[in-house]
């Protein structure tokens, strides 16, 4: 076994712990962790398929940012461990039947019919100058252009509807209308009175 296969099995048998314990954990901060390690592993296996661009950036968008934002909202939540129990020996035979057919599946697509060292043989050496970040920025924005568009379209409805969906209005909750601010007229706001003066209230 060569070093860089011994290399990507590790890094797989990583990945595939960490990931069964994002799901069988039960701490949800071990859960965000593991995840964490997951995404670690992945941008090795990307290292070496010489994809450094997406090793990288899987890095820093995922584990740099997202996981660590996850972690700390799972650590601020005050989340019942026990109410999220309730319930989990029920679903348990729906879920290994998905499970099941999951793997399957798998199975049938990652076969050495479909994924084999002939069909996909291991990547050849590029040039010292060679930039797969150029070539992936020349693929990406033309062969797949409108796919890249659909799913930024995708993923700002999915941002607008969690919005939606999460915002919830407070009737003590002070805020202003700018409509209303800008329709305002001079006789909503001030109101002249005619008052008499200090001479005519006294001698009167």
């Amino acid at each position: 076994m060569s070093f860089s296969s011994f290399v990507f099995y590790l890094f797989a048998l990583i990945l595939l712990g960490s990931a069964l314990r994002v799901i069988t954990a039960r701490n949800p901060v071990h859960c965000v962790l593991y995840l964490v390690l997951s995404f670690a592993s992945a941008a090795g296996l990307w290292v070496l398929l010489e994809a450094e661009f997406l090793a990288i950036a899987l890095v820093l968008v995922y584990v740099g940012a997202v996981m660590v934002l996850f972690l700390f909202v799972v650590m601020m939540l005050d989340i019942n461990i026990e109410r999220l129990r309730e319930g989990y020996w029920d679903y348990l035979v729906p879920a290994l039947a998905v499970a099941g057919v999951m793997v399957v599946e798998m199975l049938v697509v990652l076969g050495g019919r479909y994924f084999g060292l002939l069909e996909m043989p291991q990547p050849e050496a590029v040039a010292a100058g060679h930039s797969n970040t150029r070539d992936l920025g020349r693929v990406l924005y033309t062969f797949y252009a409108y796919p890249f568009e659909l799913a930024a379209v995708v993923l700002l409805v999915a941002i607008i509807a969690a919005i939606a969906l999460t915002l919830r209005s407070r009737k003590d909750t002070r805020y202003q209308n700018p409509s209303q601010q800008v329709g305002v007229r001079k006789a909503d706001r001030v109101r002249v009175l005619n008052m008499p003066s200090e001479k005519q209230a006294n001698g009167s």
